[in-house]
């Protein structure tokens, strides 16, 4: 099997070329031949790409491809490409990044639970005003998916002593959360949450599943925090749900469209805050073992870890 590899990217977020080279050499062992698209040199010699928001077609191009690494989170960044190889995609589980994102969710959590933008009203308005506490026991906080990021979490958070739940397509059992799971399952668990959070993937099943209907299940007040994929939301809805009340506030990480078109109503709503997809990057540093391990497995004939069903979307 050749021995190249190419990083493959039209975007920020699933590392750097160099980043990777350094770090997956070394839990390798070895110096490795890791090309930066596009001067990737003669194609024939790439076996493995590590991918993320790859240019539509590029994987294509490169005809001796054994192995698709996504270096982000999901993989729908390569599944809408129509002339995407029939090779094996498998994901990066990089611990890194899954700490970050629960540390996007907790940050926003606790900014909404402790009312700091009302107090950052009053620092501006120069008023010295006690808001009414809310006792954490009973603020509920709801992870909408639950694998390896939202089960993580949901765990930290439920730590801080929130009444956590979460929800999946499928029944999981975690200990300290309160599961729901399917459709039977997604109205009690909207209804029980205060603080929603997005972790699902991007399938054609949650494509706009966060509409008018969901946010109303909501109760009145609920802060709604999306650091899965935009394509979950559906804008408009959002935006009136915030417009009408019923909804305090949003604070956005991912969009249908990135960047962000800077007339789009999120960049200048009262309630809504704008990150630039960026609560979980991924680092090099804690995802080149995830890498190597599948390397060495594709290497060796063994079976992949971390394979993605196509099908299923992740």
């Amino acid at each position: 099997m050749s021995a190249a590899f190419a990083y493959v990217s039209d975007a920020q977020g699933g590392g750097d070329a160099d980043g990777w080279r350094q770090r997956l050499g070394a839990a390798l062992g070895e110096a490795i031949d890791l090309r930066a698209w596009p001067d990737i040199g003669d194609a024939q010699d790439i076996a493995i790409a590590l991918a993320w928001k790859p240019p539509p077609g590029a994987l294509a191009r490169l005809p001796n491809l054994r192995l698709i690494v996504s270096t982000g989170m999901g993989v729908d960044h390569l599944l809408v490409d129509p002339a995407l190889p029939d090779v094996p995609i498998v994901r990066v589980i990089d611990p890194g990044l899954v700490g970050q994102m629960a540390e996007y969710a907790i940050y926003w959590t606790l900014h909404h639970h402790r009312d700091m933008e009302a107090y950052g009203t009053q620092q501006r308005q120069r008023r010295w005003h006690e808001v009414p506490f809310t006792d954490t026991a009973t603020r509920r906080v709801g992870v909408m998916g639950l694998g390896e990021i939202g089960a993580d979490t949901a765990s930290k958070i439920a730590g801080l002593g929130f009444a956590t739940a979460g929800w999946s397509r499928s029944p999981r059992a975690i200990d300290g959360i309160e599961c729901f799971s399917g459709a039977a399952g997604l109205t009690a668990f909207l209804q029980r949450t205060d603080i929603l959070i997005d972790v699902l993937p991007m399938t054609p099943q949650t494509a706009g599943m966060l509409d008018a209907r969901a946010f109303t299940l909501l109760p009145r007040g609920a802060f709604f925090i999306n650091m899965a994929r935009g394509g979950h939301v559906v804008d408009d809805d959002l935006i009136a749900a915030l417009d009408s009340g019923h909804l305090a506030g949003a604070a956005l990480d991912v969009f249908h469209a990135e960047p962000l078109p800077a007339d789009h109503p999120f960049w200048t709503h009262p309630k809504i805050k704008v990150t630039p997809h960026i609560a979980g990057p991924t680092n090099p540093r804690t995802a080149a073992e995830s890498v190597a391990q599948n390397v060495r497995r594709l290497r060796a004939g063994a079976a992949l870890v971390n394979l993605i069903d196509r099908n299923a979307g992740y």
